[in-house]
């Protein structure tokens, strides 16, 4: 009965530890994708709760979360006690606790705008079908509400700008970086340009584009605003070079067998670059790409400030146009959130990269 009991306790034994090493291997699978977008503490949280090492997890918990805490606490610290101290022409410059009254203000002002909206069309459901109900073959208007844009639909405008700018830079950078990493000769003619217009600042290029789009973009019902165009083609014009520039690179720097391997198997040219270049360019490309997106977030933010298109830029003109009291903490709610858009931009295309690169070696 001893040795039954002694064998059952060590089967058991042997199906925890079972257990925990499936659930290790699931943790280190997991972690390989969290830490992409900065949560690599989660792991490190659900190795200590399967039992590991709690002296090795404390210390990647330290690092992970401890420290960026303590970080962050010791800027908020800082950054509240000195503020009071630097007196401008709109008052003292607010502090933590003023930008994040100032933030509920901006949500609180975003639903009450919503409220008014769907009053504004549930009226004129209304007044539609009370005309309607009188005379069937009654033409109805149907009007959108025009109530001013709060600052969550200006964050939204500044995204799909700059999206939109970014996909036509891709669209451009990637097959002219190809062209010039498989030709020497592309690569000379590519060159000199790149180094020309690469340096020009965005404020140099908004005024030309606002006139070529007003010249050539004319239209009784367009589909995009031009105001959206300037904006995007501007974005597009100062971030296609760090992609262009790292896929050319990226696509040089191939190992030479592995383009003869493709010239042994008589692959087509379009079969190589999907197959052999692009897989093998692809980090190369996405660093690129990255470093594009976060230009191109820049570049919009001054592009909407100078030429006073809808956005994040614009928003944060006005406020330092208006003046008011709670101007000032407005701009510091606008900076943090262009800041955390950016850093979560950042980690969108690393996480694009991660699974786009791990489907290339598939």
């Amino acid at each position: 009965m001893e040795a039954a009991a002694k064998n059952e306790d060590v089967a058991l034994a042997a199906d925890k530890k079972a257990r925990q090493a499936h659930r290790g291997i699931l943790i280190n699978r997991l972690d390989g994708y969290i830490k992409i977008i900065g949560l690599g503490w989660i792991a490190t949280l659900l190795r200590l709760a399967n039992g590991e090492d709690p002296a090795i997890q404390g210390r990647e918990l330290w690092r992970g979360l401890g420290i960026p805490l303590v970080s962050i606490g010791l800027f908020l610290v800082a950054w509240g006690s000195l503020a009071p101290k630097v007196v401008t022409s709109l008052g003292t410059i607010p502090g933590p606790v003023q930008v994040a009254e100032e933030f509920g203000k901006l949500i609180d002002d975003h639903y009450v705008e919503r409220e008014k909206a769907a009053a504004f069309y549930e009226r004129q459901r209304v007044r539609n079908e009370k005309k309607l109900a009188k005379n069937p073959d009654a033409v109805v208007k149907v009007r959108n509400y025009t109530g001013k844009p709060t600052y969550f639909d200006q964050i939204w405008t500044s995204l799909q700008t700059v999206f939109m700018g970014f996909a036509l830079a891709t669209l451009i950078a990637v097959p002219i970086g190809v062209l010039g990493g498989l030709s020497p000769t592309v690569d000379a003619a590519v060159n000199p340009l790149v180094q020309i217009f690469k340096p020009v600042s965005p404020l140099a290029w908004l005024p030309i584009v606002t006139m070529v789009v007003s010249a050539l973009y004319v239209s009784d019902d367009p589909m995009f605003e031009k105001s959206f165009l300037t904006s995007a083609i501007t974005v597009m014009l100062c971030s296609l070079w760090p992609t262009l520039i790292n896929t050319s690179m990226g696509v040089s720097s191939i190992d030479r067998d592995l383009m003869n391997v493709g010239r042994v198997l008589r692959l087509s040219t379009p079969v190589q670059i999907r197959k052999l270049i692009l897989p093998s360019a692809l980090p190369f490309i996405f660093t690129g790409m990255r470093l594009s997106l976060g230009v191109g977030w820049m570049v919009l933010i001054a592009a909407e400030m100078l030429a006073q298109n809808p956005g994040l830029g614009k928003f944060v003109w006005d406020e330092f146009q208006n003046g008011s009291s709670s101007s000032l903490a407005k701009i510091m709610v606008a900076v943090l959130t262009i800041g955390v858009i950016g850093f979560l931009l950042d980690r969108l295309m690393m996480a694009l990269e991660t699974l786009a690169t791990s489907r290339a070696h598939q």
